[in-house]
């Protein structure tokens, strides 16, 4: 089971300082099996950097770090297939046109028909779940009014038990939570503001091992979805 989190703050923040939750993250979530960031730039742009590697091994991590933003999306990997362990299939998912960056956990459920659409169009590189996710996104995201509609609507289409986030170019941070096996907590860590997975662990030992000192600790109940406000503020759309 992956774990991710979507972030947010008013002022713009070092990528780094999240480091150490991403570290705990990774390992009492058991992940390890790759992972990424995406990021909006200070002047508007979403970047990206993913990597098969752990995040703990990966010596690019510090450079990333370095990165100032105000949202960011961070998917550390610990997938269900371990044949999907390749770049193609390494969340999160940065849109062609630069409107939104996607990742997911757990497993979409109802995917044959369109990965077959997607294989025929000449869209599909990897082997994953997650892929054909991101390509129904594609298409669907000029007629979804809000990114929170945007990952109901997914979510309704495919089934299954999956966690969905998504950082958009306007800034825009939203997690659904949709899998009932990994539970999803919005809280702060100073001040920034967090959405997260809980480290496959049906509890709050999220914020016993891996969110410390973490505050406004909130259990996103299945089903929602939960944006952050520019100010890191949580709010259910």
């Amino acid at each position: 089971m992956c774990e991710h989190f979507v972030a947010r703050a008013t002022e713009p923040f070092r990528l780094d300082e999240l480091w150490p939750f991403v570290e705990r993250l990774e390992r009492y979530g058991m992940a390890g099996f790759g992972w990424g960031a995406a990021w909006l730039t200070v002047d508007g742009r979403l970047e990206s950097h993913r990597d098969i590697r752990a995040f703990r091994d990966d010596p690019l991590a510090a450079d990333v770090g370095a990165v100032e933003t105000t949202s960011t999306l961070v998917h550390v990997r610990r997938p269900s297939k371990l044949s999907t362990l390749q770049l193609a299939d390494t969340q999160p998912f940065l849109d062609p046109g630069g409107r939104f960056a996607f990742s997911h956990n757990g497993d979409l459920r109802d995917i044959r028909d369109a990965r077959r659409r997607f294989q025929e169009q000449g869209r599909i590189a990897g082997r994953a779940d997650t892929e054909v996710g991101q390509r129904w996104l594609e298409d669907a995201w000029a007629d979804c009014p809000s990114p929170e509609a945007a990952l109901r609507t997914l979510h309704a289409t495919f089934g299954g038990q999956a966690n969905l986030a998504l950082l958009a170019a306007d800034g825009a941070v939203v997690h659904y939570a949709g899998n009932a096996e990994n539970p999803v907590f919005s809280f702060r860590l100073g001040r920034i503001g967090i959405v997260s997975t809980a480290l496959y662990s049906i509890d709050r030992s999220l914020f016993q091992l891996a969110a410390l000192g973490a505050t406004e600790r909130r259990l996103v109940r299945p089903g929602n979805a939960i944006a952050l406000d520019a100010t890191g503020t949580a709010n259910p759309g």
